[in-house]
């Protein structure tokens, strides 16, 4: 793990998970359209889980779904303050918890 994703794990408070209570966390493809969230995270091991990570998919980051592609696949994903397209595969790897924004 680099020194910047641990530092940047150990900086985010993501709210947890209480007795039933409280935030699951899906992942990024079951997100419902309009809804907002935040980037809980990044599961794999490979080049895409990196490269998610180098465009601000990071733990912590705002992130909501825009639309999906008339046949469901890519979505379109606003990240932080820009639009990023993602296959389901992708965002299957993506976890994040339901936020209030």
């Amino acid at each position: 793990m680099s020194l910047a994703r641990a530092e940047a794990l150990e900086a985010v408070e993501l709210p947890k998970r209480d007795a039933g209570r409280g935030p699951a966390a899906v992942s990024l493809d079951a997100l419902e359209a309009g809804r907002h969230a935040r980037v809980a995270a990044v599961r794999g091991t490979g080049a895409v889980a990196r490269r998610l990570m180098e465009m601000g998919v990071v733990p912590g980051a705002p992130v909501r779904v825009i639309k999906a592609a008339p046949l469901g696949d890519p979505l379109e994903v606003r990240v932080r303050n820009y639009h990023l397209a993602l296959r389901r595969s992708e965002a299957q790897t993506v976890s994040v918890v339901l936020s209030d924004e």
